[in-house]
């Protein structure tokens, strides 16, 4: 038997078995999974001893060539997909924003014109509704028809990207009516407004200040009243970058009453907290994201939350600006400082090594995190986050063992730091396949931009 790639002597871990076998992969796709498969004349053979053979990640939040406050995030869908590559992340979810005014069709039009010819891992796309009149509303089952099947609404940044609850609503019915999942952004933007403005007028224009104006308790009401407008429009309801306890338990007590409701964290809600913003003079910039940092017994609360289901995903929110060109923007008004940080070339190994090897979750739960839940939940699986007879073969050699320090100055992301600058993780790619084409080996990068492919991804299915 003829084997385009043969994966011998791994361990497998998928998000329900862990099983020592030969993985072997013809024309893109996983075409055999065993022992002792034969080698005849394959044409390249990955020896994976004492290494796992685990799915390629999937991050299904990232924000790549997006203009953002006079500027546009630093890294494109070349760069950004590189440094994904390098991380063992090989699908990514991007936003199509719509702007006012515009069509939906228009979003995804500009949003592909930016990946394609450029993105090197497989791409796909939700999209931003900043503005929905009744022909708007009308294009969305379109865009599910071409596998747009996902929509991220605001309610926050007034004036900007939120949408009121009358429009949150319409949207979710309509979304329900067609199998798309709404993404939410949920912070009370209105009561935000208020206290930042009170912050400005007192002078306080730290970036630390970006933190103080945006309490957990607005993150959670907007938690709470997203939940109950999609139980009202009998739509499922994921939000994105859950940053805190009290939103947290928002989300858990709907999903123990059975509603359709997912959230996921992002690293820096695990790893970093609100004392990073303390830092000497301008350095507080590079931690201003929204939702913000917390204080740091949330983190605790968070890995609790993915260890027992009441979280279900791990994004990035990549979204990078470089602190001396860019985050700069808002020396002395935290306000002008665009809201964004890098992370998408760490989130396999910060969650594989502060869960697993920290003894917090198993291997299996860790798959789930970072590919499986998140391929079922956007309609990509199971082509997408597995491995399987038939998937693709978006495949990671991951040695549990190798430990690397994070730092700007070896990754791979086009941004003049790191969020975990001089942070230790155990466990790192070694080999990184996208359908089987060899995107990462060691240190040494053997994609092609203009390769990745754009995914039609299915409705919406209960997970």
């Amino acid at each position: 038997m003829n084997f385009d790639t043969l994966i011998v002597n791994g361990t497998v871990a998928t998000a329900t078995d862990t099983y020592a076998a030969d993985v072997a992969i013809s024309g893109g796709k996983v075409v055999a999974i065993g022992t002792d498969l034969p080698r005849g004349n394959c044409k390249q053979v990955l020896d994976a001893k004492g290494k796992y053979v685990l799915p390629g990640g999937i991050d299904v939040h990232t924000h790549l060539d997006m203009p953002f406050g006079g500027t546009r995030s630093a890294d494109d869908f070349e760069t950004g997909t590189r440094a994904a590559a390098f991380g063992g992340t090989t699908t990514l979810i991007d936003f199509a924003i719509q702007y006012k005014g515009q069509t939906l069709r228009t979003a995804f039009d500009d949003w592909m014109s930016k990946a394609q010819g450029r993105a090197i891992t497989d791409y796909a796309f939700h999209c931003i509704i900043t503005d929905l009149p009744d022909a708007q509303l009308e294009e969305m089952p379109a865009l599910v028809r071409e596998g747009v099947s996902s929509f991220k609404l605001f309610m926050a940044y007034p004036g900007v990207f939120m949408l009121d609850d009358g429009s949150i609503f319409k949207a979710m019915r309509q979304a329900a009516k067609h199998g798309a999942m709404i993404c939410m952004h949920a912070e009370n933007g209105g009561a935000i407004d208020v206290l930042v403005q009170q912050a400005l007028a007192e002078g306080k224009t730290a970036p630390k200040y970006h933190a103080l104006t945006r309490p957990t308790t607005a993150e959670a009401e907007a938690v709470s009243r997203a939940i109950a407008l999609a139980e009202m429009a009998g739509s499922p309801v994921y939000i994105v970058h859950l940053s805190s306890n009290d939103a947290l338990e928002k989300v858990r007590e709907a999903r123990d009453r059975g509603l359709p409701v997912y959230a996921e964290t992002c690293p820096q809600y695990l790893y970093l907290s609100l004392e990073d913003m303390e830092g000497p003079g301008f350095e507080g910039a590079k931690y201003v994201f929204t939702p913000p940092l917390r204080e740091k017994w949330h983190q605790e609360k968070l890995w609790n939350g993915l260890k027992h289901d009441h979280l279900q995903v791990v994004s990035t929110d990549h979204c990078p600006f470089c602190f001396k060109e860019q985050k700069e923007l808002g020396r002395n008004d935290f306000t002008k400082i665009p809201n964004g940080g890098p992370g998408v070339e760490h989130r396999y190994s910060l969650i594989y090594s502060g869960g697993v090897a920290a003894g917090r979750f198993s291997v299996n739960r860790f798959v789930e995190l970072v590919a499986t839940t998140p391929a079922k939940i956007f309609g990509l699986y199971p082509r997408k986050g597995t491995i399987a007879i038939g998937s693709d073969a978006d495949i990671v050699i991951f040695d549990a063992n190798r430990e690397h320090t994070i730092s700007a100055k070896t990754h791979h992301m086009r941004v003049d730091y790191s969020m975990f600058e001089g942070m230790k993780v155990k466990g790192t790619p070694d080999i990184v396949l996208s359908r089987g084409r060899m995107l990462v080996n060691g240190d040494k990068f053997d994609g092609k931009p203009g390769s990745g492919e754009f995914i039609k991804r299915s409705t919406f299915n209960l997970v």
